[in-house]
Parts: structure tokens; sequence; C-alpha cells
């Protein structure tokens, strides 16, 4: 009994002692906290308050009854989705285009950071990471002005290249076969030195003894890349890897929209651009949240199947 009072008291004076501690903690980092004040209120507003608008992909939503008001339809809108002829196209494209900017897309922000981090004069380093930086701070909508005047089959530097050499010049905003691989290349480029950030980031909290110990025992500049610097990015590749399973069905509705034109919807026309055509530019309100929620609910199980599948096999995931 009395081990039983001693362990309980002990208890009250661990929390007490902790809830003081929070609370100096919190007197100290007060500033810290009002500046997180406006970005919670905008997550609040912007993303958590019209979560209920997802309500409209199970009803018949009429503009004078509002979403709350108007009558349920019976998973009409989702019925709708899978019966449409055009479905199973955009589907394709979106997860082929996906799979075309993982594979390719993924690795490029994670080799750029490894050469960036080998170079040693430090203001050649910052130059070419400023370079790298900054498509990622122009909009599509600029960015698809440049390549259209680039690639122009009349007076882009690309067509009087292919002039120079005598091959035919090709329309390649129109050209259906290379489409999906100007996507992804104008994609790396445009995002490749952002996506570089969080590995540098990563690879500045290597222990620079591990890099002096390996030079000791004889191992060159390859082999410590291999043997400390991938392994030491392994966690943040993992959690970076999975989340860009979970977007899968997220192609790029900007560049795509941007650059895309009836030519090539065969190939390029994905979830995105077909729910502005379809949904929004045709009114149809219910369609297009169907369609959104189809999207994130795909994500989320790949997530969750995903950090399941590899947390199996290793001690890394999202949770």
């Amino acid at each position: 009994m009395v081990t039983s009072d001693l362990r309980a008291n002990l208890t009250k004076s661990v929390r007490s002692v902790l809830r003081e501690q929070s609370l100096a903690r919190a007197k100290r980092m007060y500033l810290n906290y009002i500046m997180l004040i406006p970005p919670v209120v905008g997550l609040i507003i912007f993303h958590y308050a019209p979560i209920y608008g997802v309500l409209i992909a199970f009803k018949d939503f009429n503009f004078r009854l509002g979403i709350l008001r108007s009558p349920w339809n019976d998973f009409e809108h989702f019925k709708i989705i899978f019966m449409d002829p055009f479905f199973v196209r955009v589907l394709r494209n979106t997860i082929i285009i996906s799979v075309y900017r993982i594979i390719f897309g993924f690795p490029a922000p994670i080799i750029l950071a490894l050469l960036l981090n080998e170079i040693r004069l430090t203001t050649y380093k910052k130059v070419l990471q400023t370079v790298s930086y900054l498509p990622h701070f122009v909009s599509w909508v600029v960015l698809s002005g440049i390549l259209m005047e680039v690639l122009s089959p009349q007076r882009g530097p690309v067509a009087a290249i292919f002039n120079l050499v005598g091959i035919e010049p090709i329309h390649w905003l129109s050209h259906a076969p290379t489409f999906r691989g100007l996507l992804v290349v104008t994609g790396i480029w445009q995002g490749i030195g952002w996506g570089a950030i969080v590995y540098l980031a990563a690879l500045s909290s290597i222990d620079p003894a591990l890099y002096e110990t390996a030079a000791i025992d004889g191992a060159n500049r390859f082999q410590q890349a291999v043997h400390i610097t991938v392994p030491s990015l392994i966690p943040i590749i993992t959690i970076l890897f999975i989340l860009s399973l979970g977007g899968i069905l997220n192609a790029g509705f900007e560049q795509i929209f941007n650059l895309y034109n009836p030519l090539v919807y065969e190939v390029a026309d994905v979830i995105d651009t077909y729910i502005y055509r379809s949904g929004i530019q045709g009114t149809r309100w219910g369609f297009s949240a169907a369609m959104g929620l189809f999207k994130n609910l795909v994500g989320l199980v790949l997530i969750v199947a995903a950090n399941a599948f590899i947390k199996r096999f290793s001690e890394y995931g999202i949770w």
C-alpha cells in the first residue's frame, strides 16, 4: 500500500514538473506560436473547412438548394465515371506519365544533390544551385510560352539545328509519340533544383568525421559517396518515394494544360485536364468532385500500402 502511494505521489510530481517545464518553454517561445497562427488559420479556412463540399460528389447539386439540401443521387456520378468511355484513356495516360516521372524524375534531384555535394569550390557551387533553382519560381504559363518559341518548327533554335544537319523539324507540341517524353524532360528541368534542396539539407547533417575516417582507411571519393553519402539519404528518399506514389494520379495539371492541344489528347489527356474540360467547363460540379474524391482515395490507399510494404523490409517509413 505504501509502495502504491509512493508511486502515485512520484507520478504526480513528475507530471507537475513536466507541466511547469512545458509552460516555461511556451512562454519563451510565445513569438513562435504567434507566428504560427496565420498558417494554421489559413490551413483551416482553405483546406479543412471546405471538406464538407465533397458531399456534392454524392448529390445532384443545385445552386438554389445548396450543398446540404441538394438531393442524394445514389452514387450516380461514380457510375458515370466508370461507364465513361474516356475514363480508361485518361486513367491510362495519367498512370503512364506519372510512372515516367517517377522513373526518370524522382532520381534526378538525388543525382544533382550528390554532384553538388562533391563540388568544393563554394562560389561555383552556389552559382550552379541558383541556376538550377530558377525555373521552379517561373510559372508554367511563362515556361510554356518559352518552350513554344524554342521548339517552334518555323523559328525555334531546335528547328534551326535540325535544318543544319538536314533533318525535317518536328512540331514537338503536336507530335503525339514524343509529347510524353517532352513533359517528363521539361518537368525535370523545372523541378530538379528545388527537389535537390531536401537532399542537400540531409547531406549537410552527415558527420564529416565519417568521411575523414573513410579517407584514412583508403576510400576514394566514389567509395565514400557509395558507402556514406547514399546510405545517409535512404530515410528521406524512402519518405519522398512513398509520397510520390500517393500522387501517382496527379500527372501535373498546370504543365500539361499549358502545353497540350487536341492533337495530343490521345496521349496527354489526364484526369485533371479531363475534370477541367468535362466537369468545370461543362458545369458538372458533382462529376468533378466525384473524380477528385476517386483520385484522393487511390492516393491514400497507395500511400498506406507502400508504407506498410516498405516497413516490412526496413525501419523507414512515414509512420
